[in-house]
């Protein structure tokens, strides 16, 4: 075949493989995985912008505090990530963990005035040590408290945008945390992997690393089930990573490792990579940097989407909803075309005119999400007709499409 896959292994002396790529799927089928390992690379070491993600139990050494050794060796490894040229964005859990601590609460509050409380508390203290950290080093830091709402308006989604990528020009490390001071049910990302996959989407991010208190990801859980193998390597959204995960976090965190694999997939639709590691590991950051395979590569293998696409996919939670018959759902999965009003059974929810909302099938299934043209309200009156009648119903005619094509993305 044309495509050649070329190895190179640095050891006394430099060995140099080349195979087709139907003769590497071959080989790597008849190997065993720890083998595999040895020929694996990072995938950190072509990627120049970064988003790091580090969990609270490493934060704040399992609840007993804000871990100021750790948090300094991390600034040191983004430190010498920002000098081998690569761009950072750190998004760090704590806040909540850490006023908890701070607040004398013996676990983490499920009432929400209480969790916004400990992160008032909490995010005070993140920030100070962050800051020192990095000065260390001569390096700026800017903080940034992000919630639902600020992506999934589009005007805040540009700016926030626009923000964070004036400070990576400027030579700043931005650390971002979700606002759980003012987080309510509808508005919070829920987990700060989640947040982290956001913000890779954002910005357009080559590689999002989640360091957290275990290895990587296995087939199953270890403790429970002495067959379970390593998983070194996996495609980014391959439901197989799903069933095998368990969706419990810590008692510090509401993240687990559910969580970070569906991050890995929404990540991966702007084409980053992601690499689940364990946040302790001696210059971890470092290493990956270098090439050196740890944890868990999770590998996108989708072309990015559009930006305004990659906006309206990244809304957790959308103002309304409209149920498409069956004729509908293939036109639009089938054959990308616009959304007719004809093709809508029931509209639920109250939106404006340019509001995004979700398309599901008669079962409740989203398919799709788009712009629409026209107001909840006037959408309950035009559905169910051809867009003839538009006029004659409505008064007026915004487009003849309930949702153009140019402004819908498949799920």
């Amino acid at each position: 075949m044309a495509f050649k896959y070329e190895l190179n292994l640095d050891c006394n002396d430099s060995i140099h493989i080349k195979y087709n790529f139907d003769l590497f799927a071959a080989l790597r089928s008849n190997i065993t995985k720890s083998h595999f390992h040895l020929f694996m690379q990072s995938v950190i070491q072509q990627a120049k912008r970064l988003i790091i993600k580090v969990g609270s139990s490493l934060v704040t050494n399992d609840g007993k505090g804000l871990d100021k050794q750790a948090i300094a060796k991390w600034a040191a490894q983004i430190a010498g990530l920002r000098a081998m040229g690569k761009e950072v964005v750190l998004v760090s859990s704590g806040a909540i963990a850490e006023g908890r601590q701070r607040l004398g609460f013996d676990k983490r509050p499920t009432a929400i005035h209480e969790l916004q409380a400990c992160a008032a508390v909490g995010q005070m203290g993140l920030a100070q040590i962050y800051e020192s950290s990095f000065r260390e080093h001569q390096l700026g830091t800017a903080q940034i408290l992000l919630t639902h709402a600020d992506l999934a308006d589009r005007e805040r989604y540009l700016n926030a945008r626009s923000t964070l990528l004036t400070l990576l020009r400027l030579g700043i490390v931005p650390i971002i945390n979700e606002n759980d001071t003012v987080v309510t049910d509808e508005i919070k990302f829920g987990d700060n992997d989640t947040l982290g996959a956001l913000v890779a989407n954002l910005i357009e991010g080559d590689a999002l690393i989640i360091l957290t208190d275990q290895k990587g990801l296995y087939t199953a859980d270890p403790r429970k089930d002495p067959n379970a193998s390593f998983v070194h390597e996996a495609r980014a959204g391959d439901l197989a990573l799903e069933a095998m995960a368990g969706g419990a976090g810590s008692s510090l965190g509401s993240g687990g490792m559910l969580t970070k694999i569906l991050a890995a997939k929404r990540g991966a639709r702007s084409g980053a990579h992601t690499v689940i590691a364990w946040g302790r590991e001696e210059n971890v950051l470092l290493r990956l940097a270098q090439g050196e395979a740890i944890g868990t590569q999770l590998i996108s293998q989708m072309a990015p989407v559009a930006a305004r696409k990659q906006w309206m996919m990244d809304h957790l939670q959308t103002l309304g909803q409209v149920v498409l018959d069956a004729g509908a759902v293939q036109k639009l999965t089938g054959e990308g075309k616009s959304l007719l009003p004809i093709g809508v059974l029931d509209v639920r929810g109250e939106f404006s005119r340019g509001a995004v909302v979700t398309c599901c099938d008669e079962a409740g299934t989203p398919v799709a999400r788009g712009l629409s043209n026209y107001s909840s309200a006037d959408a309950r009156r035009i559905k169910r007709h051809a867009s003839t009648e538009i006029e004659a119903i409505l008064g007026f005619v915004e487009e003849p499409e309930l949702i153009h094509r140019d402004n819908l993305v498949l799920l």
